[in-house]
């Protein structure tokens, strides 16, 4: 059976388009999509644009009915743009200029996410009777591979009075939200947070205000060269958090999924443009690609996401240890180097290498011309064609 990286080989391999390049098959989000749909259902599934917002990629989450959690204007128009209806937002940033609030309002869009007294006076004042829900800070919980730290989130003790003080500004306070952090393998988080966001229903509603609506955020994991927890695994995980910590009426509930639904319909072809040795002795070797931390591999910071790599074409067996880098003069675009990699002996300069699972945060995450290089050229397939 055609896996979704032999779909993107066989378009590689007969458009040969210049390196480096991300090509997305759109048939692989939709039927991750579709999976994650299934398994969180009735519940809504919100896709974080943030994390691949190509417009093929859009459209085709439009056409299939989904809902997007968005973090900009610049991302709202894109939806709009592609057909979604702007009651299928939920603007889900909480840093937010006054400005872009009205702009989203002009737009339709009615919904919105905030964890601090300025912010809920700015939606008070630009987006007048919208719906509201307050970003809970997880603390406690087990850390992710990228956790958010502090950024975002109010302490639940004070959530409530937050969630009065929307009800007395004229909006529509419904919820609580969290995240427990990108790259979440451990989905205990959800139950330390889901346990913190009763309390805030419980202490709002003292105070009354009765929410409704419960998002649980993304974080879904992905294997990328270690073991993930399936989507199903996951929302069983929810599911039973939910009834422990909600035993009477369970929320509404929202998923804002990214990562797992585009990273592994995703493949960076890339080219080796150096490989050398620092001296005679060294038993690493350095390996320079066409493509770094500035140009589509950000999330290889501090080696927190550990992509593998596939060597394009036939090599010897042996292989040796080596230390990955990027193109460009900046001595912080080295890749890996603690992270044990081995590539083939044989490797040499102009060969291929596929990294896999790169559907997410990688173009989006590309600086606009560091160096002079280009931001990653991406391609989007559907049955193998371009579209």
């Amino acid at each position: 059976m055609e896996t979704t990286v032999d779909r993107i080989r066989d378009f590689l391999t007969t458009q040969q388009p210049p390196t480096p390049c991300l090509v997305v098959d759109v048939d692989a989000v939709l039927a991750r999509y579709r999976s994650m749909a299934a398994a969180f259902a009735p519940g809504r599934v919100q896709y974080a644009v943030k994390a691949n917002p190509e417009p093929a990629v859009v459209r085709a989450l439009v056409r299939e009915g989904a809902a997007f959690d968005v973090a900009s204007p610049a991302e709202i128009d894109l939806c709009l743009r592609e057909g979604a209806r702007p009651d299928t937002l939920s603007y889900g940033n909480t840093v937010k200029k006054p400005a872009d609030i009205a702009r989203a309002h002009a737009h339709g869009v009615t919904e919105f996410t905030f964890d601090a007294r300025g912010d809920l006076d700015n939606i008070a004042r630009n987006a007048p009777g919208a719906e509201v829900s307050v970003r809970i800070l997880v603390d406690g919980g087990p850390d992710s591979v990228t956790p958010f730290g502090h950024k975002f989130g109010v302490h639940p003790d004070h959530a409530a009075e937050l969630l009065v003080a929307a009800a007395s500004a004229g909006l529509r306070p419904v919820g609580v939200s969290f995240h427990v952090g990108s790259q979440q393998l451990d989905p205990n988080a959800w139950d330390v947070a889901i346990s913190s966001a009763a309390k805030v229903f419980t202490s709002a509603a003292e105070r009354g205000v009765r929410l409704r609506r419960l998002n649980v955020g993304g974080g879904f994991g992905v294997a990328y060269t270690g073991p993930a927890p399936s989507v199903e695994s996951y929302a069983a995980d929810v599911r039973e958090a939910l009834a422990t910590h909600f035993p009477d009426t369970q929320p509404e509930l929202v998923v804002e999924p990214g990562r797992a639904v585009v990273a592994e319909a995703g493949l960076i072809r890339s080219e080796v443009v150096l490989v050398s040795r620092k001296a005679d002795a060294d038993p690493h070797r350095w390996v320079y690609l066409d493509i770094g931390r500035y140009n589509g591999l950000a999330e290889t910071e501090n080696e927190a996401i550990a992509y593998r790599f596939d060597v394009v074409g036939e090599h010897s067996d042996a292989d040796g240890p080596v230390i990955i880098a990027g193109p460009t003069c900046d001595g912080d675009d080295v890749l890996y180097q603690r992270t044990p990699y081995r590539l083939p002996l044989s490797l040499r300069q102009g060969d291929r290498i596929d990294i896999l699972a790169t559907g997410a945060y990688t173009a989006s995450y590309s600086s606009v011309a560091f160096n002079g290089i280009e931001p990653l050229r991406t391609y989007c397939i559907s049955e193998g064609r371009l579209i």
